[in-house]
């Protein structure tokens, strides 16, 4: 399904982690489509050059396992825009590690970026949403939230906790007109995926990795998950909550 170009004209749009990577890709394509894109990153220089290309303000910089900081981001953002209509928490981080190699500041930070952030800015985002009357919310969940993957003990957990905390929320505030959903990405083609590894893969290294995990024979690119997360949150997915979309090119259908 193509939305149309004018699909979210008028609309706010909130993105965590988009300085790169899926996230980016996002900001990128619900600019095309029309909307506004507020963007919430740690990355200030990067945050800023994905903001000037998509001709957005400036971007909001901090750090989303702050809860302090989510509440004054979002904040921020409807009072600059007096609306929001979707928040797409993209944002994510991963330690490579088994339970032994995991440290409780591994395990802090893992759990602090990939669930409280999201938890946070959640909560914030459906406060406004409520009193709005319309909203929705897209979380990144992963392949790994629903299967195991050795050597990334912390990420696994948080990951899974995305979804149980996607549907949980997405039943509690289905009756305020807020829709609530994630996506779960296979193998994608970002900076965290060549960051999982001692140093960077080559392309054959990555073709490697597909023809040996990825039914499809190839990784995604960020903007096929993008439009997916468009699609949810779009008026065409207005009978879908509470779901877990999984693009992982068959991954999972195994």
């Amino acid at each position: 399904m193509t939305l149309a170009e004018g699909t979210f004209t008028g609309k706010v749009i909130v993105i965590t982690g988009a300085a790169s990577g899926m996230g980016a890709a996002c900001a990128r394509v619900f600019t095309e489509l029309g909307g506004t894109v507020a963007i919430i990153d740690i990355d200030e220089e990067r945050a800023n050059q994905v903001a000037t290309e998509i001709a957005a303000d400036d971007p909001i910089i901090g750090d989303i396992a702050d809860s302090n900081f989510c509440v004054q981001a979002i904040d921020a953002i409807t009072e600059r825009y007096q609306r929001l209509d979707a928040l797409v928490n993209a944002a994510g981080t991963i330690h490579r590690a088994d339970a032994l190699g995991t440290s409780d500041d591994d395990w802090r930070r893992v759990m602090g970026v990939n669930i409280d952030g999201m938890f946070y800015l959640s909560r914030a985002a459906v406060a406004y949403m409520s009193e709005q009357g319309q909203g929705t919310i897209i979380n990144f969940g992963s392949i790994w939230g629903g299967v195991a993957s050795s050597g990334s003990t912390a990420y696994c957990v948080s990951k899974g906790a995305v979804h149980q905390l996607t549907r949980a929320m997405a039943l509690d505030h289905v009756h305020q007109g807020i829709r609530i959903n994630a996506v779960a990405p296979g193998e994608v083609r970002t900076p965290m995926l060549s960051s999982q590894r001692a140093s960077p893969p080559s392309e054959a290294d990555l073709q490697a990795l597909a023809d040996a995990t990825i039914p499809m024979k190839r990784l995604a690119e960020p903007r096929e998950i993008a439009n997916v997360v468009a699609f949810l949150a779009s008026d065409d997915a207005s009978y879908m909550t509470g779901e877990i979309v999984h693009v992982d090119a068959g991954y999972t259908a195994r």
